[in-house]
């Protein structure tokens, strides 16, 4: 009398080629979610300034005094809630900012800290521009443009 046997469950090769394969996509996929996430993180940076500008414009014209004007909680930082990526900072007037520039500077240590847009940065004047997180050196108005647009 003979007895089939049965196999139940994968050989050693058939799970090693399933590992190759979910290694293989995992190679292309997490770099690929990565930049998707930095896209979205520079997109709500440049969010928040737009939101932080109407924020101050409105206050400055409600102001019948010569007091300053501070960002809110919510609105000085981006995302508004939860754990903050970006740290906004209204710094004062200069000879060429219109009245103020606001700043939106990654936290760090955290996700955007060596991202390639650095700090971003709006005037009253609605001057956009980035700037290096390490020093003062500006991006090139072509990389700045493609930060403020999510494509940098």
């Amino acid at each position: 009398m003979s007895r089939m046997r049965s196999s139940a469950g994968f050989s050693l090769l058939e799970l090693m080629i399933a590992l190759g394969v979910a290694a293989i996509i995992a190679t292309f996929a997490i770099p690929a979610y990565q930049s998707h996430v930095a896209k979205a993180h520079r997109l709500t940076a440049a969010a928040a300034l737009f939101k932080a500008v109407q924020f101050v414009e409105s206050a400055r014209l409600s102001q019948t005094g010569a007091g300053t004007v501070a960002l809110s909680a919510g609105i000085d930082q981006a995302p508004s809630g939860g754990t903050a990526v970006y740290r906004l900072t209204l710094l004062p007037e200069s000879a060429t900012n219109g009245g103020y520039t606001i700043e939106a500077a990654p936290v760090s240590p955290g996700p955007m800290d060596a991202d390639a847009c650095g700090v971003f940065a709006i005037d009253a004047t609605g001057s956009r521009s980035n700037r290096l997180t390490d020093g003062a050196a500006t991006l090139d108005a072509a990389k700045s443009a493609a930060c403020w647009t999510g494509k940098g």
